[in-house]
């Protein structure tokens, strides 16, 4: 792990290594949630094992084939890169041997885990089980593409993608989930969660920006996140904007005290949704229809 030593909560990638990205508890300073992410060449096979975890694993471009103790999905994905589609993943459980190999020239995958108590069906999700939410309004319209959502049937882990388009303003309101609260009936009004944001930008060059703040001060930091960077966010809020000319990807792994993304609005802020009106047209930015007109195009 490559920590920036101008931002604390902002994790470099090393290009050099087939696995750029991985962080554990111990790295990030938390207790539940892993993260990494690998480039593979066309070929070239990774094997693990989940252990006592349980691991999605998210094809951000190219095209795979994962054999394990609980199924095989062969040659799975068709996305270049994570601007020009929807995505394939697939859920594994607890102590499951298991392989990727790379079908296309390169290989582009990000993986969450985390412990689990309990045992799961593995589980192949394709782009047409990806549902698609349009949140916020005006400039801080974005779209979430909810590959594992709660309500999926595992123990904690939670997966989403988010593209939030140029100029525009991500996990917004700034909100927190950092203690556990549920209401006299047993709903969770704010899940304690940890969260990372892996991000992708859409020309190399491009940045988002995140801050991480707790209403006392305790945290109050900037990271300036570019391609293959990751920001951690262990407890706060946590706003994103997109530099202007860039649209920005991030990937969400979120573990910890339930399957859920309850969380709570800075009451600062929270008078922002009042003024959201109507959507930004450039909304979504990938879909399923876009795909399609891609491949036609192609083709033709």
């Amino acid at each position: 792990m490559i920590r920036d030593s101008k931002y604390p909560f902002l994790i470099k990638p090393n290009e050099t290594e087939q696995e750029y990205q991985k962080i554990t508890p111990e790295d990030a300073g938390w207790k539940d949630l892993n993260f990494a992410a690998r480039k593979l060449r066309r070929g070239e096979t990774w094997n693990s094992n989940t252990q006592g975890n349980e691991t999605a694993i998210i094809i951000l471009g190219g095209i795979a084939s994962i054999i394990s103790s609980e199924g095989t999905w062969e040659k799975i994905g068709r996305r270049k890169d994570v601007f020009s589609g929807m995505p394939f993943a697939v859920y594994l459980s607890i102590n499951t041997e298991f392989s990727v190999t790379a079908e296309s020239d390169e290989l582009d995958i990000a993986y969450g885990w985390c412990s689990s108590q309990n045992e799961y069906p593995a589980r192949l999700i394709t782009p047409e089980e990806v549902s698609i939410e349009i949140r916020g309004g005006g400039n801080a319209t974005r779209q979430i593409n909810n590959i594992i959502p709660p309500g999926f049937e595992c123990d904690r882990i939670v997966a989403v993608e988010v593209f939030t388009p140029s100029g525009n303003w991500s996990s917004y309101p700034p909100h927190k989930h950092d203690e556990h609260r549920e209401d006299e009936h047993g709903n969770i009004l704010e899940a304690c969660l940890e969260e990372t944001y892996f991000y992708k930008v859409d020309r190399k060059e491009g940045f988002g920006i995140q801050r991480i703040y707790t209403s006392d001060k305790e945290i109050d930091e900037i990271a300036v996140a570019k391609n293959n960077d990751v920001v951690l966010v262990p407890k706060g809020y946590h706003p994103v904007s997109a530099a202007h000319g860039y649209n920005i990807y991030y990937l969400n792994f979120l573990a910890g005290s339930a399957q859920s993304l309850a969380n709570y609005d800075d009451p600062e802020h929270a008078w922002i949704k009042d003024t959201w009106h109507e959507l930004d047209s450039r909304v979504p930015v990938v879909s399923l229809e876009m795909e399609n007109i891609t491949r036609k195009n192609n083709a033709d």
